[in-house]
């Protein structure tokens, strides 16, 4: 929202005092001399050169009286003098001049009431102030460093206050559109960052810094006090607590920035990536609530500043309405009066009264103090010179009162001015409000058609869900399908079983039919041979009735004789007739039985044919059911594919969107980086420096946001639908790339010539193949095939630089370095000698006590450790060889100790160098000792024979740095460092030869004694040891990981690194 008026009320006041003193001086002295001034203004004026004399020497004294050794605040009036004389010459150049003949290095106070008077200038002095101080900043930053030695008093409140202004003036020079009171426009503010999310990013984290560094100088100063005494109204106390005006200033200012770009982020950005932006926000949200808090309760800023309070809670930036709850912190000065050095402000047509009066020497006190009423200017004090008589004072004062009468003269002309401008900008101001409500229109209507747009995206969300919900439902209808295929595939089954079991049932009652009609058949059989024999018995009983007949015939007439032949016949025939009834009686149970399986064997026939009549319906019903279901299915499975196919048009056009999205992401990296390299040959960018420590922390994390891109990459290629965490990765890439690029130029521009020049290629190169990458990753044909090794590689190269450039130093002085140096390389070749030596008696050891294979392997192992200790002495005397060529053809007429010191750099890594060399030696013969004796391990000789290489390599890099290419002792230098690698190479596989032979006698296996199962008990023991031994790899790599970073730590402490981190900072 547009705030007209800032965040700093003034209340208004009369003309500033200095004027009015000034006024009060001119008039008295203009009466008793009315002549000699209208001879003064009747004339050209004074020359050029007397103006300036005197506008300089006012400034002298107003300058030595706000900056002075006395334990008081600085006094407002004398500030003024200097902002004033900063707007008349429209620069700093008399300041300066001035400050710079101070001993500010000597008096912490001296120091500390530079800084305040400093602040002040850069705040509200000319614009050009910033301009004329920039120079000075590497003596302030070196004033710091001196300063910050001191842990107690003025000493550390001068270390941190001399910071904050070196932040202040980074801040203002990189961003020039903020003036030095920070008071700027809510538009004004938005053109800053140009309509880039990138600008604005960088300056919310520029902003951070500047107030950190406010907040740091607040803090301290309360912690310096005393609390528990009313410091506020001492002296003492006022002179620290003075400057925090400034703070709470500069603090106001830029918390409301702070807030307004982080919603302006909010609305442009994902939350999570600016995570660390608000983490860093609430911290110093507290800080400076509670400093605000603290500050208001002290007796000394309620006379002088209304301090504003902050809200209970910060604001919420994931609320975007959270911005209109947002009421920019006002500070409010009160009127003049009300400051412990302000005086009696009187009208200015008094003042003109009473000037004609007389010339009262208490205004001569106003203006230059009372110490100036024997001694106006300090000529006695400042200069040596003798005090003017009377007669010269008058003159002098009459040319003084002329120059006053012109400056008031300008001052008013420059009121007008300043009125007539105050008014355009009313005018500008309404015209703004004007557009800010058009502006608000277009965001109603705007919002209006978002909106729109909004309902647009719910219904169609809402379409989607309901094309899902029938696509779930048409699902699960097909899975209700195939339920009832299932169920019916096994009723059809469950058929199929009984119609199997029916078949079988059938087959045995068939089987069990025919056995009847076989029993039937014999039954048949049975009677038909009955009613043969019947017959037959008929026949014969027929026959015998005849014969009877005949017999009876014939033996009427034996009647009587043949009585009991005739009643035999009788029985006879009564036994035949008994037994032919029970024939009948049998053959009526065969028919009946018979009946009775007819009647089973028709039942069975019903039965089969009732089944046969079921199965026949239900395969029926099972064909259309089959049928039914294969339209069904083959419909679902339409829209389901169709379903498919839309969906997979919709996921490649947002695959495509994402894609096109990712395209402008990378567009804006490769402007970015091209903005960076454009910068290089920008003349503005020539002034920026760098120091090597903030190079390096900006390479290292170029090199990490290049991994974070590759693992990015992969995760991009591996699932093209997630595309975030690349975009985040293209932008950090991008930023950092070009930072290091930009800090890499500004560093080059305090490096030698050399370095600067292949540093300067190097970002020129390292530009060209981000801006390739970028090409690569921007191309879908070869976003697979992208690779950044040459980048990595380029950014390797910027670090290696560097690190060259990393300020090193040790604990000698300077005119010890020679003798140090030939120290340490006398020391180091005699640990050589002394390690040949023991290596020899070693040897003779080993042959007198060993045999078999142990000696071969000790005196190979030997042997090649010796060579190897030949090899190094060979290349230290080529060094010395080299080393004294260099001093010789370098030194000129100053001796070596000279040579030494002033390339400092050099010889302290000749040396790290030599130490390295000598130790490594060393611990390789106690290793080897070690090995011999059976207590040791090959590894470990192998380990120092690698760390001898480097160690050797190191003095060689060292070595060669400043000599001669065409050098015979640089040839012979190289030739001794092959020979070094190709003996440690030598000690190396004699180690190993010699550790697999023993390892190949030790470790050979019996498996003739060994059953199946322990062989089997020994292959799992021996996996238990190749995880416990993978294990513990991974442990010592990682302990040897934290090893090496360590000793990266503590190398850098001993070559002179600043360990809390002040230097890594441009």
């Amino acid at each position: 929202m547009e705030r007209p008026g800032g965040s700093v009320r003034h209340v208004p006041s009369p003309l500033p005092k200095g004027l009015l003193s000034r006024r009060g001086l001119s008039g008295p002295a203009s009466a008793p001399a009315g002549g000699g001034a209208a001879a003064a203004v009747g004339g050209t004026g004074l020359a050029d050169a007397a103006e300036r004399e005197a506008f300089e020497r006012g400034q002298t004294v107003s300058i030595n009286k706000a900056i002075n050794a006395q334990e008081v605040a600085v006094k407002e009036k004398h500030a003024r003098t200097c902002i004033l004389g900063t707007h008349h010459e429209k620069g700093a150049h008399t300041f300066w001049s001035v400050v710079n003949r101070l001993p500010l290095s000597s008096n912490a106070v001296l120091c500390w009431k530079f800084c305040h008077v400093f602040h002040k200038l850069l705040r509200d002095g000319h614009p050009n102030v910033l301009k004329d101080s920039v120079r000075y900043k590497s003596e302030l930053n070196d004033m710091s460093r001196m300063w910050g030695h001191l842990s107690e008093g003025y000493g550390q409140l001068c270390s941190i206050y001399l910071k904050l202004l070196r932040t202040k003036m980074e801040f203002h020079t990189k961003n020039p559109r903020f003036p030095g009171n920070l008071q700027m426009s809510d538009r004004q503010l938005d053109e800053t960052g140009e309509n880039d999310v990138n600008n604005f990013f960088q300056l919310t984290v520029e902003m951070f810094d500047y107030l950190e560094c406010e907040l740091n100088l607040f803090q301290t100063v309360f912690n310096s006090l005393d609390m528990s005494r009313s410091v506020s109204v001492t002296a003492a106390g006022q002179c620290r607590l003075a400057p925090l005006i400034q703070v709470i200033l500069d603090c106001s200012h830029l918390y409301d920035y702070t807030v307004k770009l982080l919603f302006k982020l909010h609305s442009c950005l994902p939350a999570d990536t600016l995570q660390g932006h608000r983490d860093r926000f609430l911290e110093q949200f507290k800080k400076l609530k509670d400093l605000f808090y603290r500050s208001s309760n002290l007796q000394y800023f309620k006379r002088l500043i209304q301090i504003p309070q902050l809200p209970e809670n910060p604001p919420n930036f994931l609320r975007a309405s959270a911005l209109s709850e947002h009421i920019s912190p006002v500070v409010v000065i009160p009127v003049e009066t009300s400051s412990p050095d302000s005086e009696p402000i009187m009208e200015l047509v008094d003042m003109e009264t009473s000037s004609q009066q007389s010339l009262p020497e208490n205004k001569f006190d106003d203006i230059f103090g009372s110490s100036f009423s024997n001694d106006p200017f300090n000529f006695n004090s400042q200069n040596g010179m003798n005090r003017d008589d009377k007669d010269q004072l008058i003159e002098q004062l009459h040319r003084e009162i002329s120059n006053l009468k012109e400056e008031l003269k300008n001052f008013k002309a420059e009121s007008h001015r300043l009125v007539v401008q105050l008014k355009g900008r009313i005018s500008e101001l309404e015209a703004e409000l004007a557009e800010q409500q058009h502006l608000k229109q277009q965001a109603l209507d705007e919002s209006d058609f978002l909106r729109t747009e909004l309902d647009e995206l719910k219904k169609r969300h809402e379409d989607t869900e309901k094309a899902q919900r029938s696509l779930t439902e048409i699902e699960r209808k097909a899975q209700a399908t195939e339920q009832r295929y299932m169920k019916l595939k096994e009723k059809y089954s469950e058929l199929v079983q009984n119609h199997a079991d029916l078949l079988r049932k059938n087959a045995e009652v068939t089987k069990q039919v025919t056995v009847a009609r076989q029993v039937q058949g014999d039954v048949e059989r049975e009677k038909k041979e009955l009613e043969d024999s019947f017959q037959q018995l008929s026949k014969q009983a027929q026959r015998k009735t005849q014969e009877q007949a005949e017999v009876l015939e014939t033996l009427k007439r034996e009647l009587l004789a043949s009585k009991q032949e005739i009643q035999s016949l009788r029985g006879t025939v009564e036994s035949s007739t008994q037994s032919e009834a029970e024939q009948s009686t049998q053959l009526a149970g065969l028919r009946q039985e018979r009946d009775t399986l007819a009647e089973t064997v028709a039942q069975h026939d019903q039965q089969r044919a009732t089944l046969q009549a079921e199965m026949e319906q239900l395969k029926a019903a099972l064909e259309r059911e089959k049928e039914n279901s294969s339209k069904t299915l083959e419909e679902l499975q339409c829209r389901l594919g169709e379903k498919e196919r839309n969906a997979q048009d919709l996921q490649q056009q947002l695959l495509d969107k994402q894609f096109a999205l990712l395209q402008c992401a990378l567009g804006e990296a490769e402007q970015m980086v091209q903005d960076a390299l454009n910068r290089l040959d920008d003349p503005v960018h020539i002034s920026c420096t760098s120091s090597a420590d903030y190079l390096l922390s900006r390479t290292a994390a170029a090199l990490k946001s290049t991994e974070q891109l590759e693992e990015a990459r992969g995760q991009y290629l591996a699932d093209r639908s997630d595309v975030s965490s690349l975009l985040s990765s293209v932008a950090l890439f991008a930023h950092l790339t070009g930072d290091t690029i930009l800090q890499a130029s500004a560093t080059s521009h305090m490096a030698p010539m050399e370095p600067a020049d292949l540093l300067l290629e190097a970002c020129r190169q390292c530009g060209s193949e981000a801006l390739l990458y970028l090409g690569a990753l921007k191309d879908a044909a070869s976003l697979e095939s992208a690779d950044c090794a040459a980048l990595r590689s380029c950014l390797g190269r910027i670090a290696t630089i560097g690190e060259e450039l990393r300020p090193k130093g040790l604990d000698v002085r300077q005119d010890e370095l020679g003798d140090l140096v030939d120290k340490e390389m006398a020391a180091t070749a005699a640990a050589i000698e002394t390690a040949a030596a023991r290596i020899e008696e070693m040897l003779s050891k080993s042959r007198a006590g060993d045999t078999g294979v142990k000696l071969e392997v000790n005196e190979r192992i030997l042997g090649s450790c010796t060579g190897l200790m030949q090899a190094i002495q060979d290349l230290v005397l080529a060094s010395k060889d080299l080393q004294r060529e260099i001093v010789e053809s370098g030194r000129g007429a100053a001796s070596p100790k000279e040579f030494y010191a002033r390339n400092s750099r050099w010889t302290e890594g000749l040396i790290s160098a030599s130490k390295a060399v000598g130790w490594g030696a060393t611990v390789m013969v106690d290793a080897a000792d070690l090995v011999v004796q059976g207590k040791g391990k090959f590894e470990e000789l192998m380990v120092c024979s690698h760390e001898i290489a480097a160690s050797t390599a190191q003095l060689v890099a060292a070595s060669k740095v400043k000599a001669d290419k065409d050098s015979a002792n640089l040839s012979k230098l190289q030739v001794a460092s092959r020979a070094v690698n190709q003996a440690t190479a030598g000690v190396v596989a004699s180690t190993k030869s010699g550790k697999s032979q023993i390892e190949e006698k030790a470790d050979s296996m019996d498996f003739s004694a060994m059953t199946l199962t322990q062989i089997k008990r020994q292959e799992m023991d021996s996996q238990v040891r190749v995880l416990e031994l993978e294990s513990q790899l991974q442990k010592e790599r990682q302990r040897l990981g934290d090893l090496r970073k360590k000793h990266y730590e503590l190398a850098g402490v001993a070559e002179g690194w600043d360990e809390n981190g002040a230097d890594l900072a441009p």
